[in-house]
């Protein structure tokens, strides 16, 4: 079994997929020291720990440890939890891992912002980026992930998280995850996914109250959860700052025990993010399972005392602290961290910088190309005008606890850009992060390659300057970056400071105006018209100006397709103000209402509403050009178990490159509203004039839940009678239909509720 799960079978690049398909949980003994049965069922192995534990060892595991007289753990985390030797549990060692190595832990990989993973659309990508995380987290010595972060970015893309997501689709997102977490956990690691659950925006985290309907949660943020748990068998979920419908999520026993550990048999435990327990026996009792180490160090309420006085008293009973610390245990033998004990080491600097690479170019997004100036010629000779967002040291990198400090240490290190409206807000204080630029030089990775030419570069500071030096040049190619990080929200989706009047400026002295973007979403680009070309290289990462050197010249042909849809403008967003606390300085809940938009999260928002975006969902240029053609629909008997819809892919261009076919499906109207939505897609790679015939399969039965709706009067998934439409095409709003099927006499589905373990 483990060789099946050692790479992704469905890599987005073979002949035949099936997406969304859950995976259905793997548990594999790994150790040597017990019996084959007792090694294969971490079950067991956790219950036989356990019938050998004081209760002072029960109460240890379920809180972390971390003292003002001691900041530095194991492996140089400031974050663990101390093992029992005598009974062979090892410390648990925790640090961030959303884009590499975080929280400070030591020089790593600065990985491509998540946000560029999925902006492949390769699950086999995806994997290696998870592999590079788990790898380079195991030498360290640490052996739980604090990453994972899957909240959408559709509902509010100006969060500061936003470069850490996976984009607003909860397929995509929920796979692309997926297949990070099984990566992570496939080298020893126990893989975390967080923030359970709408942890949707940064000011005020603490304090905001994400008010919801059952079935738009359901349909939205929590199925891109239950996706990646259901296809990762990741052990660990972390609950999230914010109240969800007037109470907090890590003591919601709707969110913890009635959806995660009951409707989706989550096995696993439950982690607090840092200081967001605000109950002890509360919380436990609503399935909070281990309170993380910053709650102990800064008077955090969930100690031993308050947990024992709860247990004496009967508010909660010593099964429930049992069934914590098995979680705990169980997650720790599921994922091999008990039979493999970490062996601290050097990293694999050269082979996973080579990786980190490779993700940026198939992650880069190319969103204009007028008149094909891209790819440049390296022999062209001519002039080159580089400018702007110090691409002569660097590329830029997000901010917060997953911030990298990449091999090599920082290029340069500057004074964080905060918003000027939320200082306090945040959950951390923006004034305490820093905008790190990782080194690698743009402009040095430029004059690499145009070996002819002439380059010159401006800093772009003073954009007269920057004007007569593109004047002077046949080619200006302007950096615009905007930093983001945890702890903060964005004002706009504008570029920082005066960037869009340099690009402007710079734009109106010269025609071949080329503009690269580093940043973690969605931007506006009121320039988008007076440039020729744009890319979008989102936080590049470690050899991130190679990468985008390598797709100027067209040693690479861009393929990365856009995650999230990029507004006209916040106008057009479900709320155009950041919701905050009334006055600002308040300490009160306050509500953020997502019914607004409800289970309709970015495209489908824009759709439902006849919006016209800047670029959709999906969205992405090539060098090459293809056609989608030969559409065949065939459904399945019954018809509500799924379909299979197969087509032509043609490269019909002078290049090699890789199109991302996309599959969307249109309920029927007795939906209520639900425009189409994603329910597969392939990546295919194709030499000049060549052809690959294709097969999406989709089950209907999958964790994706393709063809149902949560219907509210029943709690469960449903697939309703009707029309049902498919469409094929290379964006959310370029598609044709494919053809359609019938449902009808279909029964009702239930959840599954089995009793929390």
């Amino acid at each position: 079994m483990r060789n099946l799960r050692s790479g992704d079978p469905r890599n987005g690049r073979s002949l035949v997929l099936i997406i969304g398909l859950a995976v259905p949980l793997l548990i594999c003994g790994r150790g040597n020291s017990q019996t084959a049965s007792a090694a294969a069922d971490p079950d067991q192995r956790a219950d036989a720990l356990i019938a050998q534990m004081t209760l002072d060892q029960k109460f240890q595991l379920v809180h972390g440890n971390l003292t003002l007289d001691n900041l530095v753990g194991p492996g140089g985390a400031g974050l663990w939890m101390l093992g029992i030797p005598s009974l062979g549990i090892p410390d648990l060692v925790m640090a961030d891992g959303s884009t590499g190595v975080g929280d400070g832990v030591g020089q790593a990989t600065a990985l491509p912002s998540s946000i560029a993973s999925a902006a492949t659309w390769d699950l086999a990508e995806a994997y290696k980026y998870g592999q590079v995380i788990g790898k380079e987290l195991r030498a360290y010595g640490m052996n739980l992930n604090l990453g994972g972060n899957l909240n959408l970015t559709g509902r509010e893309p100006r969060d500061g998280r936003t470069f850490e997501t996976k984009g607003e689709d909860p397929l995509l997102a929920g796979e692309i995850t997926a297949a990070h977490l099984r990566a992570i956990q496939d080298q020893y690691v126990i893989a975390g996914v967080k923030h359970y659950a709408l942890n949707d925006q940064e000011t005020a985290r603490t304090q905001s109250n994400a008010v919801i309907d059952e079935r738009s949660a359901r349909e939205s943020d929590l199925l891109a959860f239950e996706i990646a748990l259901a296809e990762s068998n990741a052990q660990m979920a972390m609950c999230a700052y914010n109240l969800v419908n007037g109470t907090y999520a890590c003591q919601d026993d709707h969110l913890l025990n009635g959806v995660l550990k009951g409707d989706w048999k989550f096995p696993g435990f439950v982690l607090s993010d840092a200081l967001a327990t605000q109950s002890s026996v509360a919380s436990a009792l609503a399935g909070l399972d281990q309170e993380q180490p910053g709650d102990y160090m800064f008077g955090g309420i969930w100690t031993a005392e308050s947990l024992e006085a709860g247990l004496q008293n009967g508010d909660m009973p010593a099964s429930r602290l049992d069934n914590m610390v098995h979680r705990i245990l169980r997650a720790m033998f599921a994922a091999g961290v008990i039979d493999h004990p970490t062996t601290v080491g050097p990293i694999d600097a050269e082979g996973d910088a080579a990786i980190a690479q490779e993700i940026e170019e198939q992650g880069a997004v190319l969103l204009k190309n007028a008149a094909g100036l891209l790819p440049l010629s390296p022999s062209s000779g001519g002039s080159i005008a580089v400018i702007g967002s110090h691409a002569d040291v660097g590329v830029l990198s997000g901010g917060g606890s997953s911030r990298v400090i990449p091999s090599g240490g920082a290029a340069l290190t500057l004074p964080p850009e905060c918003p000027s409206y939320t200082p306090g807000l945040g959950g951390l204080a923006c004034t305490g992060a820093s905008e790190t630029y990782d080194p690698s030089s743009p402009l040095a990775a430029i004059e690499a390659k145009a070996s002819g030419a002439t380059v010159t570069f401006a800093d772009g500071t003073d954009s007269v300057a920057a004007a007569k030096l593109a004047a002077a040049s046949n080619v200006a190619i302007v950096f615009v970056s905007q930093w983001e990080s945890e702890g903060m929200d964005l004002p706009s989706l504008n570029f920082s400071g005066t960037q869009d009047a340099l690009v402007g400026a710079v734009a109106a002295a010269n025609p071949n105006t080329i503009v690269v973007m580093e940043n973690g979403g969605a931007q506006a680009m009121p320039w988008l018209d007076n440039v020729s070309a744009v890319l979008e290289a989102w936080y590049p990462g470690q050899r991130g100006a190679q990468a985008i050197a390598n797709i100027l010249f067209g040693d690479v042909n861009p393929s990365g397709k856009l995650p999230l849809t990029f507004p006209m403008s916040v106008a057009d967003l479900p709320r155009p103000v950041i919701p905050i606390p009334s006055p600002p300085t308040s300490t009160a809940v306050f509500d953020v209402d997502y019914r607004i938009e409800g289970f309709n999260v970015g495209y489908k928002w824009y759709d439902a509403k006849g919006i016209q975006p800047l670029f959709p969902f999906g969205f992405g240029l090539s060098y090459t050009t293809f056609a989608i053609s030969n559409l065949h629909v065939t459904s399945g008997s019954p018809a509500s178990s799924g379909f299979q819809v197969s087509f032509d892919v043609t490269n019909t261009g002078s290049r090699a490159g890789a199109e991302v076919a996309q599959v969307y499906l249109g309920l029927p109207p007795v939906t209520r509203d639900a425009p189409r939505r994603l329910v597969g897609y392939t990546k295919v790679l194709l030499q000049p004039g060549a052809a690959q015939h294709v097969t999406v399969s989709v089950d209907a039965n999958s964790s994706a839940h393709p063809l149902s709706y949560w219907d509210t009067a029943t709690g469960g998934w449903k697939t309703a009678n009707g029309d049902y439409v498919v469409y094929v095409g290379n964006s959310s709003r370029n598609v044709s239909a494919a053809g359609g099927f019938r449902v009808t006499h279909t029964p009702e589905r239930d959840p599954l509720r089995l009793p929390v373990r």
